[in-house]
């Protein structure tokens, strides 16, 4: 159970440096001293898996659930290394700095990268460098093999590939690893890179007391390494193509629910490997980060399949997922495990008693308590428990402004003045609900920075459902004025947090 603290969410690609995308570097450092200022204790972000143009740049769709997005590396720091000069920072010259054009950015990062890379060489492999590969060879060996085989292949998902490339047969592989070994090495070498900024990163977050809240995704995608590596632990078919697809059945916001395309696991296979990949998973990313947030936690109690096959999710059906077990072998390996449980969406007595029995933390989120009833809406701040953590929306919601602008409707919004007992204008709304949830009991209270910042709905992160366009909005430097500061300091002063 997290302490009473708030915090703010921003996504490293949210920051505002110099080079088209939001990065670990100074920028970086410099939020931190924000929330430092502003007495927040925590900083949530979303995944820092690899991202690809192919699925609409998102950080919850990865060719790997262990490595680290090479786009976030930051430039700044990788002259002050001497990996590159100031003036290979040109690359980046006319890159538009408002908003993440991921085409440019990629382009421009693999000149500086392939830049570093040489000069990386020429300076020779350090024990540095050899330590991070041997420490983290379970993972890291793998992801290498198949981003570069993957890029051979032109592209071609793992399971079109040869077959005994497919199948992984080990001489196949030893051939075409050494055809390609300077490319392997370039791989391993930009994800030392990130984890060496960011261990730096985490290093002063600790320093400044700032935890930091990571994100798992709970499933994987078909066409990643975890999955061609681990293809045992996944419901596949002899070809090793997808059996079934993870999903939500239909209800109120969907009629056909939600497909979305992932392998759902064999926890059959797993529980009998002793949940080894899970482990290895949870192992990694408490390194990283101080607590971890679990994307669509319900999917460890019970999940929805769906035949492979299917254009809609209205022929799935519930598989039972031996959560108890699970949890248990966790925390055994694992004590105190700090998991933030997002149990959003309709969830089940069994799930409550999941997250009761492991005293995992829940979410609250205020934009979804208006629409009815007001009494007992488990989503008020008055009904709300300690052990919980309250949001005013994530990054899959509108901007608070966005929410009461465009989406409540007349009777929508006198409810929720009758709740606050006054009328409130819309440029005075976003510190009034935030005092809400920071006066309320929940332990932890964590808001988007859009909405101290009062932005409108242009500003938001994603809207579910549409495939391109999002994930792309940065924070401009002129945004945090100091009387948000104040603001923000003064409310977290106030409810003790």
């Amino acid at each position: 159970m997290p302490k009473r603290g708030s915090g703010l969410l921003l996504h490293i690609s949210c920051l505002n440096s110099k080079f088209g995308i939001g990065d670990i570097g100074p920028k970086a450092f410099e939020f931190i001293n924000f929330l430092e200022k502003t007495k927040q204790s925590y900083w949530q972000i979303l995944p820092l898996n690899p991202t690809n143009l192919i699925s609409g740049n998102s950080p919850y769709s990865s060719a790997s659930a262990f490595a680290a997005n090479p786009l976030l590396i930051s430039p700044k720091l990788m002259v002050e290394d001497g990996l590159i000069k100031e003036k290979d920072l040109a690359v980046f010259a006319g890159i538009v700095q408002d908003k993440v054009d991921y085409y440019a950015v990629s382009d421009a990062k693999s000149e500086i990268f392939a830049k570093a890379f040489e000069q990386f060489k020429v300076v020779g492999l350090d024990d540095n460098f050899k330590n991070f590969c041997g420490d983290n060879a379970f993972w890291l060996n793998d992801f290498a093999d198949f981003m570069v085989f993957k890029a051979h292949f032109e592209q071609k998902c793992w399971s079109e590939w040869p077959i005994e490339i497919r199948d992984r047969n080990q001489q196949a592989m030893r051939e075409l690893r050494e055809s390609k070994a300077d490319s392997i090495l370039k791989e391993k070498f930009l994800q030392y890179l990130f984890y060496k900024q960011w261990n730096n990163l985490k290093k002063y977050a600790k320093q400044k007391n700032v935890r930091i809240i990571g994100d798992i995704p709970i499933y994987v995608t078909y066409d990643s390494v975890d999955v061609w590596t681990n293809s045992e632990i996944f419901k596949l078919n002899q070809e090793k193509k997808l059996e079934f697809l993870a999903g939500v059945p239909p209800d109120y916001f969907s009629k056909t629910g939600q497909l979305w395309g992932n392998p759902v696991y064999d926890w059959d296979k797993l529980k009998e490997l002793d949940y080894a990949w899970w482990l290895q998973r949870v192992e990694h990313n408490l390194k990283l980060f101080d607590l971890i947030r679990i994307d669509h936690f319900r999917g460890f109690v019970d999940f929805w399949e769906v035949p492979a096959g299917q254009e809609t999710a209205i022929n799935g059906h519930w598989v039972n997922a031996p959560a108890r077990d699970f949890f248990s072998r966790l925390v055994n390996e694992f004590p105190d495990l700090p998991i933030l449980a997002e149990d959003l969406g309709i969830i089940t007595d069994a799930v409550r008693q999941t997250m009761k029995d492991f005293s995992f933390s829940g979410m609250k989120i205020l934009l979804f308590a208006f629409y009815e009833e007001l009494v007992k809406h488990p989503y008020l701040p008055h009904n709300y428990i300690e052990n919980c953590v309250a949001y005013t929306g994530t990054h899959d919601n509108n901007t608070l402004r966005g929410w009461f602008e465009q989406e409540l409707s007349p009777e929508d919004k006198k409810r929720l003045f009758e709740y606050l007992k006054a009328e409130v204008s819309v440029e005075d709304l976003n510190w009034v609900l935030i005092k809400l949830l920071m006066d309320s009991v929940a332990n932890l209270v964590i808001i988007p920075v859009q909405d101290i910042l009062n932005l409108g709905q242009e500003h938001r992160m994603n809207i579910p459902g549409i495939a391109h366009g999002n994930w792309q909005w940065r924070i401009n430097c002129e945004y945090i004025g100091e009387n948000i500061s104040e603001n923000l300091l003064s409310l977290t002063l106030n409810s003790n947090r």
